[in-house]
């Protein structure tokens, strides 16, 4: 028995802390860690590196989430990793004060990692499995809200925060402050979370034992590879986030980089100032045009104005390393741009693994395969950023990642943009599909 019948609490008394604790942790690690890293002294080869291997978590949850239906429900998956997620970000405020913080801080962070990546799953369960289709609907829009305000006060707000203290207490002083209040909001969005939530029990079946998944999961992947092109398909969504996963990466450390050495030499509270608060809202209403603009042109003709979208804004970063202006109006300026446009053209990604690559028997569970690769071609790139950074330097590098477009621009015209499959339709997922996701 799902929740949907006996729901006790309004969705507004738990959508919104439900996906701020999905939000938080995901921006911790993706955008938090390499600003500290960077204080901190590290490299921008070993930051690529590093945080590359931390996220990539999100690689692999497809594998081993069907096997949190084995838990009685939902609620306690999701209540449980959040604040196994805020224990660990306290772990790497510990972390920061050791002869050996580099390694401890990344062990830590890659738990936080698992545990986010894991939360993802349950935490979408939850939200599908308490509600019926027309409150999914009517609260959709407050998921993505919340999702974003855990960056806007990662990337925002805590990066303001990181650069006074940085100044008063010192950098390690300063981050360790940071991450035990990112440790205190897990762990109280836990606590809430704990009251709040409805349980969404998992379904008890005689097949739900770990052999029986393991053996859908297993039908699941073949399946998956049995799509008609699925091999072009793949290589088009690694190649979809080339550029952006390198300027995503290179991009915020640029900002930071001393002027003699090419950067703009921005604190990271201005970097908080331009890319976490004005570079958000840019993000979020790119976003939102973006849905609209595919909805009204289709995918198929929308797709090459959505990759230019992701990837020409990018220009802005080659025009900053040339410049290099030092008034934050127009550094904000240049940023929103490629803000709204990285949220714009991002939409085509995610439709055509939903609309392409996904369609069949295990809808649901080979869209999350998809996004499982998707996040497999963001950390390859991001990978190697630094590295083609330091050989080119800034002006070259933000050149290269503009060519780095240019083979998934090709290929959106030259490969289909509709379902083709090989296996019968289901209208809805099976029980088994429901096991694997």
């Amino acid at each position: 028995m799902t929740d949907i019948t006996k729901k006790s609490r309004s969705p507004l008394a738990w959508v919104p802390s439900l996906y701020f604790a999905q939000g938080l942790p995901f921006f911790a690690v993706a955008l938090v860690a390499g600003q500290m890293f960077k204080s901190m002294g590290v490299g921008n080869d070993d930051i690529g590196h590093w945080t590359a291997a931390i996220m990539s978590a999100w690689i692999f949850k497809p594998l081993w989430s069907p096997f949190l239906e084995l838990a009685s429900s939902k609620k306690l998956v999701v209540v449980s990793f959040q604040l196994i997620g805020g224990v660990c970000l306290g772990g790497v405020a510990l972390a920061l004060h050791l002869p050996f913080w580099v390694a401890a801080c990344v062990t830590m962070l890659t738990l936080v990692a698992i545990a986010s990546a894991t939360h993802d799953v349950a935490c979408d369960g939850l939200y599908i499995a308490s509600l019926d289709e027309k409150d999914q609907a009517r609260y959709a829009g407050w998921t993505g809200t919340f999702f974003n305000a855990g960056r806007f006060i990662s990337a925002g707000g805590l990066l303001l925060l990181a650069g006074h203290f940085e100044k008063t207490m010192g950098v390690a002083s300063a981050w360790t402050i940071v991450f035990c209040i990112l440790a205190a909001a897990m762990v109280a969005l836990g606590l809430y979370n704990s009251w709040a939530l409805p349980q969404a029990k998992n379904a008890v079946s005689v097949d739900t034992n770990a052999a029986a998944i393991a053996r859908t999961l297993k039908e699941v992947i073949l399946d998956y590879f049995r799509k008609p092109g699925i091999w072009v398909a793949i290589i088009f969504i690694i190649l979809f986030r080339a550029g952006e996963a390198q300027v995503q990466t290179i991009g915020p450390l640029f900002l930071r980089e001393a002027r003699n050495l090419g950067g703009l030499g921005l604190t990271t509270a201005e970097v908080g100032a331009v890319y976490g608060t004005v570079g958000t809202i840019a993000f979020i209403v790119g976003s939102i045009a973006g849905g609209y603009f595919t909805s009204w042109l289709g995918l198929k003709r929308a797709i090459l104005v959505l990759i230019l979208a992701v990837n020409l804004p990018n220009l802005v970063f080659y025009f900053l390393s040339v410049t290099l202006p030092t008034d934050l109006t127009i550094i904000g300026t240049a940023l929103s741009v490629e803000m709204f446009g990285y949220g714009f053209g991002f939409v085509g990604l995610i439709l055509y693994m939903m609309q392409v690559v996904a369609p069949g028997k295990y809808q649901t569970a080979h869209y999350a395969f998809s996004t499982g690769i998707m996040q497999l071609g963001f950390s390859l790139f991001k990978w190697i950023s630094g590295d083609i950074q330091i050989a080119l330097g800034y002006q070259h590098f933000f050149v290269w990642v503009l060519c780095a477009a240019i083979p998934v621009a090709i290929m959106s015209q030259l490969i289909p943009m509709s379902a083709r499959q090989s296996n019968v339709v289901l209208p809805h997922a099976t029980g088994a599909e429901a096991k694997v996701v």
